[in-house]
């Protein structure tokens, strides 16, 4: 074009927002394509080294000053690249699901729970399994990639894991957690109690005699939670009734042996009802019958809790305490989502209902 028609001004201000890292559109308006990170300390009112700090995880910052930025961060739409430790704003909208394992029934109910929930948010769903060896570093890989939350399942993650994600100010929601919540975590529960408790009432009205409550070792929240509401319920529908306590690794093989050596020992005309902390526990509780030659339900009547697709495929079919995992996983994907947008997570756990199942073992 002629000399003439340059605009020495314009090429100046573009030169000086290039070099900053804000070019102007194609359109060539004066409007930056690109926040800044002085951008951004600007506009949550913080130095620029401190919005640093809170965009990367690093330093000793109070919470309410890194969630200042990060909420600025996004509004003005700024953008880093994935780096060691750090968190890459305005990445793909991704939650994470970390559990243990997969493959089985309750993670299968797990992810579909969130699945849905994540899509119907708006966010898609990575699938990180915990891997029991030291160099696993999942807080890292999540940090990485930039989720905008984590649903923690049937895990006990270290502190030094929840502090890792609560440095890049990526929010966590537990769901039925193996301990007590971390005092100012969100997690979601079911009605453990009333769920034990329920299944003691029935147990007493289809005419069981004896009663044994077999126990998941490590004995675990859930499981503590369900045992004293049995407990309290049978002490109120039976006083005078005893308790077998019987003790078992979580897998079903487990609790077969530990099974074994009480249904051996029942006594002529004896009913024995025995409510099983899980459905797989449970399953542990029909292979003892088979091997001791005892009739399910005639001789023993049994109660599982989970209500997982296998309770029903079991003969008799289980009856069992439902807790609605699926819901559970949604309400978690739900927390996160809310909080992604700027709702604060709440302390307090979200606690989704119990119901009994009344099928043929009973």
């Amino acid at each position: 074009m002629p000399f003439e028609d340059f605009d020495v001004e314009k090429f100046a201000q573009n030169r000086a927002l290039s070099e900053s890292g804000a070019m102007p559109p194609v359109d060539g308006s004066t409007t930056p394509r690109r926040a800044t990170l002085a951008t951004v300390a600007d506009a949550a009112g913080v130095s620029i080294a401190t919005a640093s700090r809170a965009l990367t995880g690093r330093g000793d910052l109070a919470s309410a000053t890194r969630r200042r930025v990060h909420v600025a961060a996004r509004e003005v739409g700024y953008v880093r690249e994935p780096s060691a430790g750090g968190r890459p704003l305005g990445s793909a909208r991704l939650l994470d699901l970390v559990l243990g394992s997969y493959g089985d029934d309750y993670s299968d109910e797990v992810t579909a729970g969130a699945r849905t929930a994540a899509a119907d948010a708006g966010y898609d769903l990575v699938l990180t399994e915990e891997r029991d060896t030291p160099d696993d570093d999942w807080p890292l890989r999540i940090r990485r990639r930039g989720s905008a939350g984590v649903v923690l399942g049937l895990i006990s993650p270290t502190a030094a894991q929840l502090s890792s994600l609560a440095d890049a100010s990526i929010p966590v929601v537990l769901m039925d957690p193996r301990s007590d919540s971390p005092r100012g975590l969100t997690s979601v529960q079911t009605t453990d109690h009333e769920g034990g408790r329920s299944a003691a009432v029935h147990l007493v009205e289809c005419g069981a005699t004896s009663f044994a409550v077999l126990l998941g070792r490590p004995r675990y929240r859930y499981g503590r939670t369900r045992h004293a509401g049995f407990r309290e319920g049978l002490r109120a529908a039976l006083p005078a009734a005893a308790i077998t306590v019987v003790q078992a690794g979580w897998r079903r093989a487990q609790a077969r042996d530990a099974m074994i050596p009480l249904l051996r020992d029942l006594a002529p005309g004896e009913r024995l009802g025995v409510f099983a902390c899980s459905d797989e526990l449970a399953a542990g509780v029909y292979a003892a019958a088979a091997a001791t030659g005892r009739r399910i339900p005639d001789d023993v009547l049994v109660v599982g809790f989970d209500d997982l697709r296998g309770a029903r495929w079991l003969t008799p079919a289980l009856t069992t305490v439902r807790q609605p995992i699926r819901e559970m996983a949604a309400a978690a994907v739900d927390a996160l989502a809310g909080a992604a947008a700027g709702s604060e997570l709440s302390g307090a756990p979200i606690v989704l209902p119990t119901r009994l199942v009344i099928r043929a073992s009973t």
